[in-house]
């Protein structure tokens, strides 16, 4: 199935690894041109380098109130246009209630939830018809996960958001998607998983949970964000995806 992704211009936030670089990485394979960012500049750079020709790196934080603006500029500057955005974001701290701290969980919403915002913001005031945001959040929008406070709380927030924002901009023919992955094996995964006393079993604990018995992987993850970006999901906004194996067994 063709996805009309061929010369449509997006950002993708966070994309120097990981779930953004994965999606990136799709997006670049089925033809599409993409402007990656990433924090550190070498990193974004390379990156960039790695996509070929139709990627470009730009050197932002999310959490930088000048980086919305930015990357919408980049993608007209170095491809002539601007179809849509994947907000991607790191992880925050991870922890209990009573060991996170009022500045682990103030850096957190300025990256996590209020620079999200931004980006979505300055998207929407630049899309068009057919013009789409998404979102990458957390299977914990619908479940807590134990020992990630911070983000139990500001991704089910970041989902609320994006339904509002779909309700918006639907009028104007702009999709808003969210994609909420678990286990998929990452640096970040694999990092959270290195927390256990016993790694190995803490990741035989998990993949026993999940229906397919096995941790996703980023290009899994990759393919389900293209398509969800992609004209042939025209008709799909307001939905937040579980790209979890089927461990979410509620509707």
């Amino acid at each position: 199935m063709d996805l009309g992704l061929k010369d449509r211009v997006y950002v993708v936030t966070g994309a120097t690894r990981g779930l953004g670089n994965a999606s990136a990485r799709e997006l670049v394979a089925d033809g599409a041109k993409v402007v990656i960012t990433g924090r550190d500049e070498k990193n974004v750079t390379d990156a960039a380098a790695a996509l070929g020709p139709n990627a470009v790196g730009v050197a932002a934080d999310n959490a930088d109130p000048e980086t919305a603006a930015r990357t919408v500029a980049a993608a007209r500057e170095h491809f002539g246009a601007f179809d849509g955005i994947l907000i991607s974001v790191g992880g925050p701290a991870p922890g209990f209630v009573a060991e996170n701290t009022d500045a682990q969980w103030t850096a957190a919403f300025e990256s996590v939830f209020l620079g999200a915002v931004r980006l979505a913001r300055a998207a929407a005031a630049e899309l068009g018809d057919g013009g789409v945001i998404g979102f990458v959040l957390s299977g914990s929008v619908h479940e807590p996960i134990p020992g990630l406070t911070i983000s139990n709380g500001l991704r089910p927030g970041l989902a609320g958001f994006a339904k509002s924002l779909a309700d918006e901009l639907g009028p104007r023919g702009i999709r808003v998607v969210g994609l909420l992955p678990a286990r998929i094996d990452t640096d970040r995964v694999r990092e959270l998983d290195g927390l256990s006393a016993d790694p190995v079993a803490a990741r035989a604990g998990h993949e026993s949970r999940i229906p397919l018995r096995r941790y996703g992987t980023p290009e899994e993850f990759g393919r389900t964000a293209a398509f969800l970006l992609s004209p042939a999901a025209s008709y799909l906004t307001g939905i937040m995806l579980p790209v979890d194996g089927g461990s979410r067994h509620g509707f």
